[in-house]
C-alpha cells in the first residue's frame, strides 16, 4: 500500500490523472452543496475551480523536476543562477486573471448573480495556458478534457437534478402591491414553506408595480415547474420565473 501511494506521489500520468479528477470531484461534492442552497457559486464553479487550481500545483512541481534534471545542463550553458524562479510569471498569470474575471460576474436587477462560471471557466483556462506554455502536453490534456466535460455535458445532469431539489427562488412581477397577499397565502395552502421575500415597488406613470423575490422550501421533491404553473394561475401576475 505504502508504494502503492509513493507511486501516485509521483510525477507520471497516472498520478495527474487521480489528482486532477479528485480535484474535480471534491468541488464538485462542495459546489453541490451550495448548488441546492441556491447560492451564486453552484458546482460547476466549484469544479472549475478546484481543477485548475490542482492543474497549477502539477505544474510547479513539472518545472521543479525539469529544472533539476532535463533543463539542468541548459541552465548551466547559459550561466542561469540555481536562484532562477520561473513560476513567479505563472502566479502573476494567476493572479491577473482574477482581474478579468470579476469583469464577468454581474448582479441582476432581480438579485441574480451571473456570469460565475465564465469567470471560473477564466481562470482554468488561463491554468491550462501555463501547463501548454511549459510544454507539459500530458497535464494539459487531462485539464482541457475535463473542463469540456464540465461546461458542455454536466449542465444537462445539473438542470434534472436541480428541477426536483427542494428550495427554490422565484422572481415575479405583479402590477399591485395587494396582490402579495393572494401570492402568500396560496404558498402556504400549498404547503410550501416561504423562509425569505424581498419586495421591491417600481412606481411608474401606469401602474404601481412590485417586484417580489421569494425564497421557497417545498415540501417534496415537487417538479419546480409544478409549482410555476400554480402560481401563475394567480390574479395580478405579470411575469413569474425561477432564479
Amino acid at each position: 500500500m505504502e508504494n502503492y501511494l509513493d507511486y501516485l506521489r509521483q510525477l507520471n500520468f497516472e498520478s495527474m490523472a487521480l489528482r486532477i479528477i479528485l480535484a474535480m470531484i471534491m468541488g464538485g461534492v462542495i459546489g453541490y452543496e451550495r448548488e441546492l442552497k441556491h447560492r451564486p457559486a453552484g458546482f460547476r464553479t466549484y469544479m472549475l475551480v478546484a481543477l485548475g487550481s490542482a492543474v497549477t500545483v502539477i505544474l510547479s512541481q513539472y518545472l521543479d523536476l525539469m529544472l533539476s534534471t532535463g533543463w539542468a545542463d541548459s541552465l548551466r550553458e547559459n550561466q542561469v543562477g540555481n536562484r532562477t524562479d520561473v513560476v513567479r510569471i505563472g502566479a502573476q498569470v494567476i493572479n491577473g486573471i482574477g482581474f478579468i474575471g470579476a469583469g464577468t460576474i454581474l448582479v441582476t436587477s432581480r438579485n441574480e448573480v451571473k456570469g460565475l462560471t465564465t469567470a471560473a471557466g477564466l481562470w482554468a483556462s488561463a491554468c491550462m495556458g501555463l501547463a501548454i506554455g511549459a510544454g507539459f502536453y500530458e497535464c494539459f490534456l487531462i485539464g482541457f478534457a475535463l473542463v469540456i466535460f464540465i461546461m458542455k455535458l454536466l449542465p444537462l445532469i445539473e438542470d434534472a437534478v436541480l428541477s426536483r431539489a427542494r428550495n427554490m427562488n422565484i422572481y415575479i412581477e405583479m402590477d399591485n402591491i395587494e396582490n402579495l397577499s393572494n401570492i402568500v397565502n396560496r404558498i402556504k395552502a400549498d404547503g410550501i414553506r416561504m423562509y425569505d421575500v424581498d419586495i421591491d415597488r417600481e412606481q411608474n406613470s401606469h401602474m404601481p408595480q412590485v417586484n417580489g423575490l421569494f425564497s421557497l422550501r417545498l415540501p417534496e421533491k415537487r417538479h419546480h415547474t409544478e409549482v410555476l404553473a400554480m402560481l401563475s394561475t394567480l390574479d395580478g401576475i405579470i411575469s413569474i420565473e425561477e432564479v
